[in-house]
């Protein structure tokens, strides 16, 4: 899945698996926050989502994390790497 085309054909759903206290600071607008460690009690909520999920955190590290887990559930979804990287395709034209 092409990630950046995803984001601009405003396909799926973005999902920030950072902390609660991380996404406050700053987040893509409209994304879900559903924290890494909280994932498997939240897989009802997580799988009534739009698909694809677009998966990011900070780095890539725990959205990387995220998908691995997602996709044994059979979740389809992507993952975007850093919040940062996910909101720039977001605003592009």
């Amino acid at each position: 899945m092409n990630v950046e085309k995803l984001i601009k054909e405003k396909q799926g759903t973005v999902v920030d698996v950072r902390t609660r206290a991380e996404f406050s600071v700053g987040h893509v607008a409209h994304s879900e926050n559903i924290p890494l460690q909280e994932l498997e009690q939240n897989l009802d909520r997580v799988k009534a989502l739009k698909q694809p999920l677009i998966l990011c955190c900070a780095s890539g590290g725990r959205s990387g994390s995220a998908e691995v887990y997602l996709k044994r559930q059979g979740i389809e979804c992507v993952n975007a790497g850093s919040w940062l990287n996910v909101n720039y395709y977001m605003n592009q034209k």
